[in-house]
């Protein structure tokens, strides 16, 4: 009896063993299928997702901390189908409180697309339209009457980019698209830097795992070398120039010649950058957002101090070279002659760019000879780029010998700024050699990043040497005694400047020039010792006065007066006398 239960118990001990390996043997059998890596991915989907989170954009800043971009809250308003109940309420809100036709939205609502289940109705309401949405949509949740519902109604932020100063410096800002992309000037140069990167990483539904979300570092903020304080009252002087001369349009930069920092930039038109899908009404073509360096243009005189450095850095004149002005020279079997067609006898160099006279410049020219001329010119830098941290800058145009168009009479003309093309800042980096002891600057806007609460500066960068620094002394001081000499409405009380003024008639498309169209132009810097800012002044096409020193030259005064009171430069009398202690 004993043997007969041992037996049934080692059978059913044996039975009992087999089941539970093949209950193992089952589990790992699962454990590996398809279908239960296809239920764990499910878990996952369930647990979490992965998300794309886009850094904020970094802000730009002038030199003193004003805030010139930023960004602002806006909400993504949307109707989530499923769960409207009222579709008549719904439309109604949003018609009135964000502008959009009632007709569309109900029509949306009760026949959307097919698969649509979310109707997005605005990318860019304001918080304040979305804050009165939100009161109202809780006011009706709470009601205990039947009333009309918002159900269905969402509401989900976004960081638009914004600009608190409007239309102040928005040819050196440029704009963001409602993609986040920059176009024109720091915001296209800098754009992935400001813009940050992107990270995409797994997102917990539990909201307790929340703390595992990695923080998404901003964008790099700017800071520029402009002042704020300036770059208005730049802005404002322009303005009323344009009305007081009747030009068309104008530029006036200033700028640091010792480092390149560039102080003010304001160009027309100009826009409000909140508002950039007015960009099409307002320009005609991207060369026009920022004429300062987009439109090179033949800037005339101003031209002929660089003729004239090269001559004095090959010793090929001194400042008292005399020269007999008849009027008119030969060249390339085209006669030249100057501005006011006179004869102005026997001249210095101080004289000749004193009296702008194109004849003495066309002789110093041909003296020099075609090499060294345009050797000197490239130097200076014409027809390239200067390398200034703005998108949009184009080259000019300087032809030389060997170029398909270029005639020996080019020689002459190039000697005075005609028949070569160069922007306001093209111009204003060759002469920051002469102002800045024979050393040229790179021009730049950027004065420092901000980065994780680090600020990293940006040192200033140089463009060579095309003089010596004893030619840069020399035309200095010539440029100061032609202006005193001149008596020139370009003078600032207080401050010995140096200076050049600049008219050229305007080339047609055609190839001739057109007498009764001028640009008016004048460069200048000061004080003479210690240059601490440059400015130039462009009026295109004025029609009070031809002449850039009845024009162009009394503007450049009212911004350099400006320009001591803001940037707190002492009168020379004062400084010197300080110095000298």
């Amino acid at each position: 009896m004993r043997q007969q239960y041992a037996w049934r118990s080692m059978l059913l001990n044996g039975i009992m063993a087999v089941v539970a390996v093949l209950v193992i043997l089952q589990m790992v059998r699962i454990q590996a299928s398809a279908e239960a890596e296809a239920f764990r991915e499910q878990a996952d989907t369930f647990r979490g997702g992965y998300r794309t989170f886009y850094p904020e954009r970094g802000e730009i800043y002038d030199r003193n901390g004003h805030l010139l971009a930023g960004n602002q809250t806006v909400y993504e308003v949307g109707v989530d189908l499923i769960n409207v109940i009222d579709p008549h309420s719904v439309a109604m809100a949003i018609s009135v409180n964000l502008g959009k036709s009632y007709d569309q939205v109900f029509t949306d609502i009760l026949n959307p697309p097919p698969g649509i289940s979310y109707l997005v109705v605005d990318n860019f309401a304001s918080s304040e339209a979305v804050a009165h949405l939100k009161e109202l949509k809780k006011e009706l949740n709470e009601a205990e009457e039947p009333t009309p519902s918002l159900a269905g109604l969402e509401f989900n932020p976004r960081l638009k980019r914004s600009y608190p100063e409007t239309a102040l410096a928005s040819n050196i800002l440029g704009f963001v698209n409602r993609e986040g992309r920059g176009y024109f000037g720091v915001e296209e140069k800098y754009n992935d830097l400001l813009a940050g990167n992107p990270v995409r990483v797994w997102v917990p539904n539990d909201p307790n795992q929340a703390v595992e979300i990695p923080r998404v570092p901003n964008g790099t903020s700017l800071i520029l070398t402009i002042n704020r304080d300036l770059q208005d009252a730049v802005e404002d002087i322009l303005d009323y120039s344009l009305n007081e001369y009747g030009a068309q349009h104008g530029t006036i930069i200033v700028m640091d010649p010792q480092n390149g920092e560039i102080l003010a930039m304001a160009a027309t038109p100009r826009m409000d950058l909140n508002h950039f899908e007015n960009y099409g009404a307002i320009f005609n073509n991207a060369s026009e957002y920022n004429r300062a360096i987009g439109m090179p243009y033949e800037p005339g005189s101003v031209t002929k101090i660089f003729t004239m450095a090269a001559a004095l850095d090959t010793g090929l004149v001194t400042p008292n070279t005399p020269f007999l002005d008849t009027g008119e020279i030969q060249i390339g079997g085209v006669t030249i002659r100057n501005w006011d067609q006179k004869a102005w006898g026997v001249q210095n160099m101080v004289g000749c760019l004193q009296h702008s006279l194109n004849v003495c410049l066309t002789w110093v020219a041909i003296q020099l000879g075609p090499q060294n001329f345009y050797g000197y010119m490239n130097r200076f830098g014409f027809g390239r780029l200067t390398g200034v941290d703005m998108s949009g800058e184009a080259a000019g145009r300087l032809k030389v010998p060997g170029d398909a168009d270029w005639y020996p009479v080019d020689l002459g003309t190039n000697s005075f700024g005609q028949g070569l093309s160069a922007t306001p800042l093209q111009i204003m980096t060759a002469a920051s050699a002469i102002a800045n002891q024979g050393r040229m600057v790179t021009p730049h806007t950027l004065y420092a990043m901000l980065r994780d609460g680090h600020q990293f500066n940006v040192p200033p960068q140089y463009a060579g040497s095309p003089i010596t620094t004893e030619t840069a002394a020399t035309l200095n001081e010539i440029l100061a005694v032609s202006l005193e000499n001149e008596a020139s409405a370009a003078l600032v009380p207080g401050y010995r400047i140096s200076g050049k003024t600049g008219t050229a008639q305007i080339p047609t498309p055609f190839g001739f020039y057109d007498f009764n169209q001028t640009n008016a132009s004048f460069i200048g810097w000061g004080p003479v010792d210690d240059p601490q800012f440059m400015i130039y002044v462009w009026l295109e096409r004025p029609t009070a006065s031809p002449w850039g020193s009845q024009t162009a030259a009394p503007v450049f005064s009212e911004v350099a007066q400006k320009t001591v009171i803001l940037l707190d430069i002492p009168p020379d009398s004062v400084r010197l006398n300080t110095a000298a202690r």
